[in-house]
């Protein structure tokens, strides 16, 4: 623990700042004080979940029992660009697990997992509500619709190119 805190002190400093700014540091700031605390790390790990519980007077097991409860939340390292496939009925019909696959094979990772370079994250969702689009792979809140296996190397290709022109 001690580690990941002295590595990242300016982050835990930016959170404590933040807490402290609060009119309520307590229970109900917790959501938020997690929404904050995810965008300063970039997820929420042991260490930071500790450090808040602390710092808002609320049991360990609160603070854990919130982050596991909503999926917004990731207790691991997020990849800069989150790959979303689309596992609802409609775009399950229509052949996203074979998109999922292939996301899965070229990547080298399975759903849930990020890449160890932290460029991709792949996950499934149930619905993005856009099934006319069926099936619908979303990177970063851009929207592929009637994506295909054939398609996958392509949307990977556009983002690894992005790095590239940087």
């Amino acid at each position: 623990m001690c580690d990941f805190v002295s590595q990242n002190q300016k982050l835990f400093d930016e959170l404590d700042n933040l807490i402290d700014s609060l009119e309520v540091a307590d229970e109900s700031a917790l959501i938020f004080v997690l929404k904050e605390a995810q965008g300063i790390f970039g997820y929420l790990p042991k260490e930071v979940q500790l450090h808040i519980a602390d710092k808002l007077g609320v049991s360990p097991s609160k603070v854990y029992g919130v982050v596991s409860f909503y999926s917004y939340f990731s207790t691991n390292p997020i990849g800069e660009y989150k790959i979303s496939v689309c596992l609802g009925t409609v775009c399950f019909v229509k052949g996203s697990d074979k998109v999922m696959a292939e996301f899965e094979k070229q990547l080298g990772i399975k759903a849930g997992e990020t890449t160890e370079d932290l460029k991709f994250t792949l996950e499934g969702l149930r619905c993005v509500g856009a099934c006319g689009l069926a099936p619908v792979v979303v990177v970063n809140g851009k929207v592929y619709g009637q994506a295909t296996p054939d398609d996958v190397s392509k949307i990977l290709d556009n983002y690894r190119n992005l790095e590239l022109s940087c």
